[in-house]
């Protein structure tokens, strides 16, 4: 499996991408891609209580160097790119904006997963149905991430 090179255009999420803003997903750029299709994941492992709190799940986006900014909510999408997503651990479809308590910051992973195929799996799915469908279609792997805070008070 080859690696690659994902980044997002910040290292500290601004104000208006996380809760209380527009909650709106960032621009994803991938290099080295050789694939048919895209799956990505977003976690905060730093969430207390939660091993693992997904906070996005989209695939099937055709092999794009550049995932635009704003991805709507939605089982399927086809604008501005054609996607499906899935239920994330804060029970909506689609992605939502990091939330960390106020006064704290939480790191996020960004997980972009290189697939030799197009999946079988229907829109509104949880992560462990999309890992699952993964399973033997990963090609590539590769991560970026960022941190998220929120002022105290509210």
């Amino acid at each position: 499996m080859s690696d690659l090179a994902v980044s997002i255009d910040f290292l500290e999420f601004p104000q208006d991408m996380i809760c209380g803003g527009e909650s709106t997903s960032p621009k994803i750029t991938i290099r080295g891609l050789a694939a048919r299709s895209l799956a990505i994941m977003v976690f905060n492992p730093s969430m207390a209580g939660h091993l693992s709190y997904c906070t996005w799940l989209i695939w099937n986006l055709p092999a794009l160097e550049v995932i635009p900014a704003g991805i709507p909510h939605g089982e399927s999408i086809t604008t501005p790119v054609s996607a499906l997503q899935g239920m994330n651990d804060a029970g909506e479809i689609g992605y939502s904006g990091p939330c960390p308590e106020p006064g704290h910051m939480s790191r996020y992973l960004f997980r972009v997963y290189a697939l030799d195929a197009f999946l079988g799996l229907q829109g509104g799915a949880k992560k462990h149905e999309l890992q699952g469908a993964m399973h033997g279609h990963i090609l590539q792997y590769g991560e970026t991430g960022g941190v998220a805070t929120r002022s105290g008070g509210g």
